[in-house]
């Protein structure tokens, strides 16, 4: 299977993208329309925030070159000493660019 790069096949692959995470998003909120919200579906949802997340990080950790070692090791630190998620992501970004830049 090949893509087309022209024009219109990348216009439509940006319309075809883009309808897919439309209807992605609207069928989850339809779906969850139909559930009750208790502290346990609640505590469900929180609980697979954080999985999807650990799910990303964990394998970067282990196969990750040395700026996405250090972009790890810095919002870690950042986010754990300011407890705020922004300041640890740009930390995070300036450290694995810092090293990606310098190695």
């Amino acid at each position: 299977m090949t893509i087309e790069t022209t024009t219109a096949g990348v216009l439509a692959l940006i319309v075809i993208m883009t309808l897919v995470t439309l209807v992605t998003r609207l069928g989850g909120v339809f779906a969850m329309s139909f559930v009750r919200i208790s502290p346990r579906v609640e505590s469900f949802i929180n609980t697979m925030a954080s999985s999807v997340l650990i799910a990303i990080v964990v394998p970067m950790a282990f196969a990750g070159d040395a700026g996405a070692l250090a972009a790890l090791s810095v919002t870690t630190v950042v986010m754990l000493a300011l407890k705020k998620p922004l300041p640890a992501i740009s930390a995070g970004i300036l450290a694995a660019a810092l090293v990606r830049y310098l190695v």
